[in-house]
């Protein structure tokens, strides 16, 4: 299981289209996710004063596009990227922040 934060009305916009793309799809290539033990961090890191997020859990056998595990070196930690949309049947459930 990997993890991706997003605001509510991304993820509603993403249900109409029939499938997720994060802004960081178009401006570097790959969406970002997170495993179970990063999504703290994450949290921390990018969205402290952010309201009305939701959690996706995402199970990566579901994945139509590639994923890669990828060093982050402000953190020094493997990440997951995901390089394509995120295909919404693999999103197992969503959870309030």
């Amino acid at each position: 299981m990997i993890y991706h934060v997003t605001s509510k009305t991304d993820w509603e916009n993403a249900l109409l289209l029939g499938r997720y793309e994060a802004a960081s799809l178009q401006s570097e290539g790959f969406i970002h996710n997170s495993t179970a033990e990063q999504v703290a961090g994450v949290l921390d890191r990018y969205y402290r004063n952010e309201k009305d997020l939701l959690l996706l859990h995402i199970d990566e056998d579901k994945l139509t596009a590639p994923l890669r595990y990828e060093l982050a070196p402000s953190v020094n930690e493997m990440f997951p990227h995901l390089f394509g949309p995120l295909n919404l049947d693999a999103v197992v459930k969503t959870e309030a922040i």
